[in-house]
C-alpha cells in the first residue's frame, strides 16, 4: 500500500506541468520569448503583481469571468474554456496554465500590442513608477 501511494505522488509531481519562476528565471524566459528588452522591467512587474510568477494561477474576477496562467489572460475575451481554441488568442484557456508559455506569451504580446499595459490591473495598481530591479539577470 505504501508504494502505492508514493507511486501516485511521483505520478503527481511528473505529470505537473505549472512552474513557478524565479525573478530572474522569468526573465530569461521572457527573453527567449522575445520580450523587448526596454520594456523587461515592466512585464516583470506584470507577472509578479498578477501571477506571482505562477504558471498555473488562475482567478475568477467578480463578473464571473476568470483570468488564466503567467499572464493572468481572460477567458471572456482572449481565451476559449472549451475544448478548442478560440477567441481573440484562438487558445484554449488551459493551454495558458503550463510551464511552457509560448503561447501565453503570444497571447499577451496581442493584448499588449492592443492595450499596452492598461490592459492588466496588476501594472496598473503597482507598476506605474516603481519597476523591480532585474539588473543582476
Amino acid at each position: 500500500m505504501q508504494k502505492l501511494i508514493i507511486f501516485a505522488l511521483v505520478v503527481l509531481c511528473v505529470g505537473s506541468e505549472a512552474k513557478t519562476f524565479t525573478r530572474c528565471g522569468l526573465v530569461h524566459e521572457l527573453r527567449k520569448h522575445g520580450f523587448e528588452e526596454n520594456l523587461m522591467r515592466n512585464w516583470v512587474c506584470l507577472v509578479e503583481h498578477e501571477s506571482s510568477r505562477d504558471t498555473s494561477k488562475t482567478n475568477t474576477n467578480r463578473n464571473g469571468s476568470k483570468d488564466y496562467g503567467l499572464f493572468q489572460i481572460n477567458d471572456r475575451y482572449w481565451c476559449s474554456k472549451g475544448a478548442s481554441p478560440g477567441k481573440d488568442c484562438n487558445v484554449k484557456c488551459s493551454d495558458l496554465l503550463t510551464d511552457d508559455i509560448t503561447k501565453a506569451a503570444k497571447c499577451a504580446k496581442k493584448i499588449y500590442k492592443r492595450h499596452r499595459f492598461d490592459a492588466w490591473y496588476g501594472w496598473k495598481n503597482h507598476c506605474q513608477g516603481s519597476l523591480p530591479d532585474i539588473s543582476s539577470c
